[in-house]
């Protein structure tokens, strides 16, 4: 069983999760990030796992980024529409735009200067 770590404070990462709650098959765990407390350092900090979607595999794998959302997909029959996302040709451009929106949601919500993480 594979556990997806998500910002649940933040609206739109609030409806993706929404939307693979309904269609997810039931084997995929959801972890609100903010109610995570890591134990002897379990999980990655706190900044890292606001700053890109991070997903533990059944077997102790981290699954990091664009290749976590699309694992997380693979858990729903819509999964098929996001593999190519992985494809060789693809991947390193899906992986910069993935990458840019994360850093801009990031900024927006954390690293304004007021906010703590």
């Amino acid at each position: 069983m594979d556990t997806l770590f998500y910002d649940g404070q933040c609206p739109l990462c609030a409806k993706e999760i929404g939307t693979l709650r309904k269609l997810q098959r039931g084997d995929l765990v959801f972890a609100d990030i903010h109610a995570q407390q890591n134990r002897k350092g379990m999980l990655p900090d706190r900044e890292a796992l606001l700053r890109r979607l991070h997903l533990l595999t059944g077997d102790g794998n981290w699954v990091i980024g664009l290749p976590a959302n699309v694992r997380a997909w693979s858990h729903t029959r819509l999964g098929f529409f996001f593999k190519p996302l992985l494809w060789p040709v693809i991947y390193p451009v899906a992986e910069r735009i993935y990458e840019s929106w994360a850093d801009k949601r990031y900024d927006r919500k954390y690293a304004c200067g007021t906010c703590e993480v």
